[in-house]
């Protein structure tokens, strides 16, 4: 039986990760950091599945005693601060647990595991005001963020430790990669429930930053079977994984607002320079060619499928919620991120 050691297990993708590693029969760990209140929403259904691990990306010896107790075949490092505004205000938090993070993850394994297999969760937010469109492994980074250069400087430490010490370690330059997991601060998870809300009349409107931003978004559940595959192959390379389509903040819109009925929705959204970001990233797009042809990767669930699958969870979230209120005669229940139709999605 394969074992894996995932960081940032209860995050979106280390839930879906968890799932699909499940699936395929893996002992599945996850490096958990100790804290007073409880995060595992998103993994609590695989709870008794799974084993937790206390540990934290900034402590050394915490990652070497993980590595050893779980002796992993592979590791995935999706650990990270990984939320672009936030990287602006805590630049230095950031590169603590993003950058040194990962190389801690890096340094433990060749202390302890060289053999492992070890994927780096890299991102296109490195590619920041992009040199070449679109934008493939090859590309030169220009990182705009605390949270891109701090990306940047692990993606350069994972290059280092397979160079120098033969370690198979591969990096996966993911774009943007949503679900109804997704964390509610992201603009995606935050139109989906706030067009949710409008729905039911729990609230008129939606504050949002800059509508003209072009992302390439995709569904994460498609995203970690390309974070296995880089595993299965033969020599470790960089990938970047995408759907090689970018939209704007305005298309996802339009199809958020349509999948409840509303066709004008420009009374519903207002917009607030305090959600822009001080360095913007227009436009990202994956050159998916490599990852299509080497690993014959294909995103499943398209664009406009992965808008109406998000804003239809959050409606059936709010409902339960507000169900659960009426029955107990509660108000602000506890928000629980996992939503019934992303585990449908999942596998």
């Amino acid at each position: 039986m394969k074992s894996a050691l995932i960081t940032g297990i209860t995050g979106q993708d280390g839930s879906y990760l968890a799932e699909l590693l499940l699936g395929k029969g893996y002992r599945v760990y996850g490096l958990s950091r100790r804290a007073s209140t409880s995060n595992t929403e998103r993994i609590d259904h695989i709870l008794d599945k799974i084993e937790l691990i206390d540990g934290d990306l900034t402590d050394l010896s915490s990652l070497i005693q993980a590595i050893r107790e779980a002796n992993p075949d592979e590791i995935y490092n999706l650990g990270a601060q990984s939320f672009v505004g936030t990287s602006f205000k805590t630049p230095l938090a950031t590169g603590q647990t993003t950058g040194i993070g990962a190389l801690n993850v890096f340094e433990a394994a060749r202390l302890t595991k060289p053999d492992a297999k070890i994927y780096q969760a890299s991102t296109s937010e490195m590619f920041g005001k992009v040199r070449e469109t679109p934008q493939s492994d090859l590309t030169p980074f220009h990182p705009r963020s605390p949270y891109g250069f701090a990306k940047v400087f692990a993606h350069y430490a994972a290059m280092n430790y397979r160079e120098s010490y033969g370690m198979f370690i591969c990096s996966g330059i993911l774009f943007n990669h949503e679900s109804p997991r997704r964390g509610e601060e992201f603009v995606t998870r935050k139109i989906s429930m706030g067009v949710a809300k409008i729905h039911l009349g729990l609230t008129d409107h939606i504050t949002l930053g800059n509508l003209d931003a072009k992302r390439d978004w995709g569904f994460a559940g498609d995203y970690v079977k390309a974070m296995w595959m880089m595993l299965q192959q033969e020599t470790p390379e960089d990938y970047v994984v995408g759907t090689g389509e970018t939209h704007s903040i305005r298309e996802f819109l339009d199809l958020a607002f349509k999948s409840v009925g509303i066709e004008d929705w420009s009374g519903y959204v207002k917009t607030d320079p305090k959600f822009m970001r001080p360095a913007e990233v227009d436009v990202l797009i994956a050159d998916t060619k490599k990852t299509r042809e080497k690993l014959n990767w294909i995103p499943e669930v398209s664009f406009p499928e992965l808008v109406d699958l998000m804003v239809k969870s959050d409606i059936k979230q709010l409902h339960g919620q507000n169900s659960h209120h009426r029955r107990h005669g509660l108000s602000g229940a506890k928000h629980n991120p996992v939503a019934d139709p992303a585990r449908a999605q999942s596998h």
